[in-house]
């Protein structure tokens, strides 16, 4: 049996982990620090604080003492980005041999730093791709790019993916699949802009071929693999994200697009995470005096964070 910890239960720790138990050869655990959801789990089959309506794996258990990482094959990290570091050592403490490591979370860390460099765990890798959470776990067909060494990739296709309709492509540049994962939140706020003022196809891709674009530019100056940006985690995954309504940083786009104010200070529930990346890749391409090489992340950073109009955003990212 393959011993599988889901950290995070989540929407979206609870659909990886709930594809994963459909491999008989997986013994599939949720970690979480929710009593009510761990309760849940392993009395009623079913997590109704993310998915009210559905009934999980009966092989699926969850658990919120740390011990259970001790006897762990693989361990995929579904909590919040900003969480991941700390948690990932406080894991390293109670395990007794060296598990694969998987970084599902998209985002950096409060530094700036790529996560999975600072995890610590000499068998970690990064898993993204076009992926919402209710079609996930509801069993369409899904995709990731597996970022990472070469036999690991190979041991997650082969012996963990097996009938869960999980689909993998491949490249060893882990940083290039984590640099995805941040970008495309931040660019599908920029095609939501637009979405939410004209609705036009047309210029949903006018925006989008200049996301790609950029994005591009972004794995050159990071020394990343540019082709990464062809992988289920590039275009894949900007297209889920910017093209479509379920996302949350699109529609933050859209509102803003329609005439709704924003103020970026203001706290909320509702985490949206290409905010955090908007400001972070503005200033980083303005202390490299590369400004002029990103027209769309300085016409976000100056509406978002400089008091610019719409009207001044479309000007700049249209004309």
């Amino acid at each position: 049996m393959n011993n599988i910890i889901v950290a995070g239960a989540g929407t979206f720790g609870t659909a990886v982990a709930e594809r994963l138990a459909w491999n008989s050869r997986n013994r599939v655990t949720l970690h979480t620090i929710e009593k009510d959801v761990e309760k849940d789990i392993n009395e009623n089959h079913q997590n109704r604080k993310y998915f009210p309506t559905r009934f999980l794996n009966r092989y699926l258990s969850a658990s919120a003492d740390f011990s259970i990482f001790r006897e762990a094959d693989v361990i995929l990290l579904v909590i919040p980005s900003k969480a991941i570091v700390s948690f990932s050592q406080e894991v390293r403490k109670n395990t007794s041999k060296e598990p694969l490591v998987v970084n599902l979370a998209k985002g950096m860390s409060d530094e700036g730093a790529f996560i999975t460099e600072d995890i610590p765990f000499s068998r970690s890798a990064s898993m993204k791709g076009p992926s919402f959470a209710i079609e996930t776990i509801n069993g369409f067909p899904t995709s990731f790019t597996f970022g990472g060494k070469k036999d690991d990739y190979d041991y997650m296709r082969q012996e963990i993916l097996p009938d869960t309709q999980f689909s993998l492509d491949y490249t060893p540049d882990v940083r290039a699949v984590e640099l995805m994962s941040i970008l495309k939140n931040m660019y599908a706020i920029a095609i939501g802009l637009v979405s939410g003022r004209y609705n036009s196809p047309n210029v949903d891709f006018l925006v989008y071929t200049k996301a790609v674009n950029e994005m591009r530019g972004f794995l050159r100056i990071f020394s990343c693999d540019e082709d990464t940006i062809f992988r289920y985690c590039g275009i894949g995954d900007l297209g889920l994200t910017a093209l479509n309504d379920l996302s949350r940083n699109r529609t933050l786009g859209m509102l803003i697009g329609k005439g709704f104010g924003f103020d970026p200070n203001t706290r909320s529930s509702t985490v949206v995470e290409g905010l955090r990346t908007v400001k972070l890749m503005g200033n980083i391409t303005r202390e490299r005096g590369i400004a002029d090489g990103f027209p769309l992340v300085q016409a976000l950073y100056r509406l978002l964070y400089e008091g610019d109009s719409l009207n001044d955003y479309l000007v700049s990212v249209l004309g």
